[in-house]
């Protein structure tokens, strides 16, 4: 009788596992068929050649090529002169020709010590003894010695009234170059400043320079006359081009780099002195090559991969890369021009996968 009820007991227990299981393996294999049956959608780009650079990047100042600090060489009493443009007198920012006078100093004492009029007449007056002087010489009346003397009176005479003319000129200032109005120190009209007081910097930015330091590993690579690319960080996509100028043949025993120098156009003024720059100098360049984002390759277990689709099917393509830069990179072998190349959703991607084209 204890035999017969524990039977009993045991085979309800049994049916129902069994039907556990059954819906347990239904419902892995309906899992299965969806998954099975699910797309994952990506975007593609289809492969193009074009061109690539390498690059070397070094960070930076740039300086304007031409800067001068403008000085006065006597004293006097400071007087800033009005812009012929504006009518206004001078200010910083503005743009000036080469030659334009920018302040004059008045100091009667010192003119009166030059002495210019009584100077001018002096040369006027061995001017004409000497031509009255040539003339009695033609006709024999004095001798050549005599001659020769009142050529060095003019000439004596003239050497007094250019130095007159370049002492008066010491209280002009004027502009050696054309430039820009970059520092203007306040003064008062009619104030009276001393020799040697900075009045004025002007610059010419339209060429810029910066010195930059490389690690000793790329001195092989850098050579004189290579293309520069150079932009401020806050507009990276507007750059102007230079040239690398100088290039130091020895590394600093500390830090082991090397120095070199480049200049820039900056015809439109786009970049100012002092600003923060990056200089990307271009060492490799091709054409006529596959190109491809670096950020789309997978490193799977060292082997560099990507996907393409054919027909709704991802499949994988194992790549042989040449040159790079920090965005792109050169493919060697594994993909063909026209080839779909998966640009987004690849991450979650395996050889064969089920996808859907997205635009």
């Amino acid at each position: 009788m204890r035999k017969t009820t524990t039977g009993l007991n045991v085979t309800p227990l049994c049916v129902l596992l069994f039907i556990f299981i059954l819906v347990l393996t239904g419902c892995q294999q309906e899992r299965m068929t969806e998954q099975t049956d699910t797309t994952i959608p990506v975007r593609v780009m289809e492969v193009k050649k074009s061109s690539i650079q390498e690059l070397v990047t070094a960070t930076g100042t740039v300086y304007a090529v031409k800067e001068t600090i403008l000085k006065t060489e006597q004293a006097g009493q400071y007087m800033l002169r009005r812009n012929p443009r504006t009518g206004k007198p001078f200010v910083m920012g503005d743009s000036v020709a080469a030659n334009t006078l920018l302040f004059s100093l008045d100091n009667p004492e010192y003119v009166n010590q030059i002495a210019m009029d009584s100077k001018k007449l002096s040369l006027e007056s061995a001017e004409r003894e000497f031509t009255k002087q040539q003339g009695v010489y033609e006709k024999g009346g004095i001798t050549l010695s005599e001659v020769k003397d009142a050529e060095k009176a003019l000439i004596d005479a003239r050497y007094s009234y250019d130095n007159a003319k370049i002492s008066l000129g010491k209280l002009e200032i004027r502009t050696p170059f054309k430039g820009i109005i970059v520092n203007l120190p306040h003064y008062t009209s009619s104030q009276w400043v001393e020799a040697n007081t900075e009045v004025a910097t002007l610059m010419d930015y339209s060429c810029l320079y910066a010195e930059l330091t490389l690690p000793g590993k790329e001195m092989d690579r850098i050579q004189q006359n290579q293309n520069v690319a150079v932009s401020n960080y806050s507009q990276k996509k507007k750059k102007i081009e230079g040239k690398v100028t100088q290039i130091s043949p020895v590394l600093d025993p500390t830090s082991r780099m090397f120095k070199i120098k480049i200049e820039a156009s900056n015809q439109d003024l786009f970049l100012k002195p002092g600003m923060f720059v990056r200089a990307d100098i271009i060492v490799q360049e091709k054409e006529d090559v596959i190109v491809i984002p670096k950020d789309i390759i997978l490193d799977r277990r060292g082997r560099k991969t990507v996907y393409v689709v054919q027909r709704g099917i991802a499949l994988e393509r194992r790549l042989e890369l040449g040159i790079d830069n920090s965005d792109s990179v050169e493919v060697t072998k594994g993909l063909d021009p026209d080839d779909s190349l998966v640009i987004e959703g690849f991450e979650t991607l395996r050889n064969r996968s089920r996808v859907k084209v997205i635009e």
